[in-house]
């Protein structure tokens, strides 16, 4: 068997999800797994539920003291986690 032409795994990857319009998955995913990283431990635990509809995070922490600290800086956390995602995946954050 001869090959043809040889190509590096990630340019594969890359191809597989552009042809399986995964990016935007992928980058919602991205987001979600940064919350921890970009919080921290503490406002994580805090955290109690997490997902995306219709462009807005919807976001249910057990502290309402948290809860007011991250509204505070909702609009900075929104570009935080979008460039974490590497995509503007979110425009707003809802926390309950």
């Amino acid at each position: 068997m001869e090959r043809k032409e040889i190509r590096k795994i990630d340019t594969l990857l890359q191809q597989f999800v552009k042809s399986n319009k995964l990016e935007k998955g992928l980058a919602e995913y991205r987001l979600m797994k940064s919350w921890k990283d970009l919080l921290g431990i503490t406002v994580a635990k805090k955290t109690k539920s997490m997902y995306i509809r219709n462009r807005k995070l919807f976001v249910t922490l057990h502290s309402s003291v948290v809860r007011n600290e991250l509204g505070m800086i909702k609009d900075t956390l929104i570009g935080r986690l979008n460039e974490a995602a590497g995509m503007n995946v979110i425009d707003d954050i809802i926390l309950k």
